[in-house]
């Protein structure tokens, strides 16, 4: 009985102490929601409620004739308010509004839409995200005639969030140059490099924390973002085009492992052209890093690097391009090692041993000159500026490693080895910045690929080229320089680039790779020089790094890749090209049947002909030809790019280009030139319409082309 009395006893007092507890639970409660009400609420809306960023618009970044090669292109995510609309006007869109949403997705079902949107706004929520794609600008036009949304943000509740992203209008086109940034503010390029001036200042705006998502609140306390600064580089996009084709086609046909390529203005340290490629796969080469200035572009340069040890020797020295030095049968101990020759010249001039690129000549010849002072010839090259990066628009310049009798790596052979390329390292911007110094009559400029920052016209910062030493070496080493560069060209290891309209100077370069510490039968070949070598404009360094196919030297796989980018550099710059020479009385050239077409094209066919050609605009790219006796003019095309232009007396090829990339699908009957087309031109453009041309080879009669319109063709089919 005890026993049962003490259990009572026991539940009783547990019981007392939860109703206790409740009662206490009870009264924090009603303590919290009376008493400190007011403080938790402000609390809870101070968390409810916060500021966030607004993204700046991104500054754009130009080519040298103002295309856009990057811009930032707006995008919209779909939210909605639900709790917005009326009653009547609500009920009356939810069952459309949900249709147009399931059609224009194709993800859901409008059932899936009518109940998301009508659960939504039973609950109360005020903020719903419709569905994660992003649309662009047109189709957020087209989504504000959609029912409920017509009737605006403050009374439908349509919710579009803007989100920029960077658009390259020339797709691959010198993606590398213009790199990337990403949300840690890392990143490569132009992009990274100038980042301050075209990421702009973000703003700041209230948004309420939801379900789904973060929903702006315009309460007017916004500060709206200011748009970054455009850029405007040096690059010329259609160099740029035929330097990455004419690298992708190389390394291609020789299995190399990466290239370069860099194209220069001589005075001006303008880059117009710079691609660079590295194998992604069997026979796939993307722009994966940028050889030509970073420090996996920085190797052993090889022969190339003969022309500063030549610059060295004819500063010190009073020998002249005829003085000779014996060679041997190809192979001499020279220094402590070994220097080989492809063959055994014997006794040669510095003129050959430049042309020929005769390992043991320059070995031979520094060797005599520096060895008693190697230190000497060290401070030639520091004096060329070799040893110092040439301070770059760019980040992640090499910095350049050249050995000096300090070093504890320096050796014996050290001196005859370098002067032949090895044992130092630069890259090969470096590489051509010295080049194009003698090209440049001895002033060394600093190359640059930004010429200028924007604001829409308004020039905010203007970017000119440093002279980096106003006078590298004596007017007499120049003269003979430029007379060795011009003779591997003509007589020696660099017959490949020689051209019959102008003159090139330059040097083919090949070293040998070092694998696991040893020197391997893998090369990095090269060509660097300039053109027209009587006039420098250009200068020009290509690398193929490890060719595995059987051409294994620069003169053979770098040359013809300079050889066809100068081509079309000298083609489109007509002040560079020579004057015409004047015929006698009464003797004309034979003016070609010229009708319309690319005024580049036929620029150059009439240069080949030697007629002179006149345009009324240079910066066209569309034109028509009138002839005379003596010349033809080349008149304009006006091309409107919402509008079908006019291909009449086009080849075919010209109008396929010019139709073609204007959304139009071209049907051709006959062979020649164009007669006549069935859209007359001047008619609106329809993306996918049918557009048929006639060709014969008499051409057109230049009356307006006619025909049957492009929509009733596509219904005959």
């Amino acid at each position: 009985m005890n026993i049962k009395k003490s259990i009572v006893t026991r539940v009783r007092l547990a019981f007392l102490a939860i109703c206790l507890f409740a009662f206490a639970i009870i009264y924090k409660v009603g303590y919290i929601q009376f008493k400190d009400g007011d403080r938790w609420r402000e609390i809870a809306n101070e968390k409810r409620f916060h500021y966030q960023p607004l993204p700046a618009t991104r500054g754009n970044i130009y080519s040298d004739d103002d295309r856009i090669m990057a811009t930032s292109l707006p995008f919209y995510r779909v939210a909605f308010d639900p709790t917005i609309a009326k009653e009547d006007v609500f009920d009356k869109g939810v069952d459309s509004l949900a249709i147009y949403l399931a059609q224009f997705f194709g993800d859901r079902s409008e059932n899936y839409y009518r109940q998301k949107i009508k659960n939504a706004r039973a609950a109360g929520r005020r903020y719903v995200r419709l569905n994660g794609q992003l649309i662009n600008y047109q189709d957020k036009k087209l989504m504000n005639q959609w029912p409920i949304f017509r009737a605006g943000k403050n009374k439908g509740g349509v919710i579009f969030e803007k989100i920029d992203r960077r658009f390259l209008p020339f797709g691959s086109l010198a993606r590398r140059t213009i790199g990337f940034i990403n949300e840690d503010k890392n990143g490569a390029g132009l992009e990274y490099s100038f980042n301050r001036h075209l990421a702009g200042k973000d703003g700041e705006a209230l948004f309420e924390r939801m379900a789904g998502g973060n929903k702006p609140i315009n309460d007017g306390t916004e500060v709206k973002p200011m748009p970054g600064f455009d850029i405007q580089t040096t690059i010329d996009i259609n160099l740029q085009d035929v330097a990455e084709s004419a690298l992708r086609r190389a390394l291609t046909i020789n299995d190399a492992a990466h290239g370069c390529v860099i194209l220069m203005e001589v005075s001006t340290g303008r880059i117009k052209a710079i691609a660079n490629l590295g194998r992604a796969g069997e026979g796939v080469y993307v722009e994966d890093y940028n050889y030509a200035v970073g420090n996996q572009g920085r190797t052993e340069p090889g022969s190339t690097f003969k022309l500063a040890s030549m610059m060295a020797l004819l500063e010190e020295t009073d020998l002249t391009l005829e003085d000779s030095v014996d060679t041997g049968v190809g192979s001499a101990r020279i220094g402590g090692a070994v220097k080989t020759d492809t063959h055994g010249y014997g006794k040669i001039t510095l003129q050959e041993v430049f042309e020929k690129s005769s390992n043991v000549g320059v070995a031979k010849l520094i060797q005599e000159t520096f060895e008693k002072d190697p230190q000497k010839y060290v401070d030639y090259l520091h004096k060329f500026g070799l040893h110092q990066p040439l301070g770059f628009q760019m980040n992640g310049e090499a910095i350049p490693f050249i050995k000096t009798p300090k070093d504890k790596s320096w050796s014996r052979p050290s001196l005859s080895t370098m002067a032949i390329g090895y044992e130092l390292k630069i890259s090969p911007l470096q590489t051509l910045a010295f080049y194009n110094a003698v090209a440049n009559n001895g002033v060394k400029v600093q190359p640059i690929i930004v010429k200028s920052i924007k604001r829409a016209d308004d020039v905010l910062e203007q970017f000119e080229a440093k002279v980096l030493n106003p006078k590298i070496c004596s007017e007499e080493t120049l003269v003979q320089l430029k007379a060795m560069m011009e003779g591997v060209v003509e007589n020696g290891t660099g017959k490949n680039v020689r051209s019959k309209d102008y003159k090139v100077a330059g040097k083919t370069g090949t070293a040998r790779k070092v694998i696991n510490g040893k020197y391997t039968r893998t090369y990095s070949t090269s060509f660097v020089g300039y053109f027209p070598a009587d006039q420098p404009k250009y200068s020009c360094i290509v690398i193929i790094d490890s060719p595995r196919k059987n051409a294994q030297y620069g003169g053979d796989v770098a040359a013809p890749v300079f050889r066809e980018l100068a081509d079309k550099a000298y083609a489109q710059d007509l002040a560079i090209h020579k004057p015409m020479v004047r015929r006698p009385a009464g003797v004309h050239p034979k003016i070609p049947v010229l009708h319309a077409g690319s005024q580049e094209d036929i620029t150059l066919l009439c240069n080949k002909l030697g007629v002179s050609a006149h345009p009324e605009n240079p910066s066209e790219d569309w034109v028509r030809v009138d002839t005379n006796r003596h010349s033809v003019s080349l008149k304009p095309i006006k091309i409107n790019d919402l509008q079908v232009p006019d291909v009449s007396d086009m080849t075919l090829r010209d109008a396929l280009a010019l139709l073609g990339n204007r959304g139009l699908k071209v049907r051709a009957i006959g062979l020649g030139r164009v007669e006549s087309q069935s859209i007359p031109p001047g008619e609106p453009i329809q993306k996918g319409n049918i557009i048929t041309i006639t060709l014969s080879k008499h051409g057109a009669t230049r009356k307006p082309a006619t025909g049957t319109p492009a929509n009733a063709i596509a219904r005959a089919r």
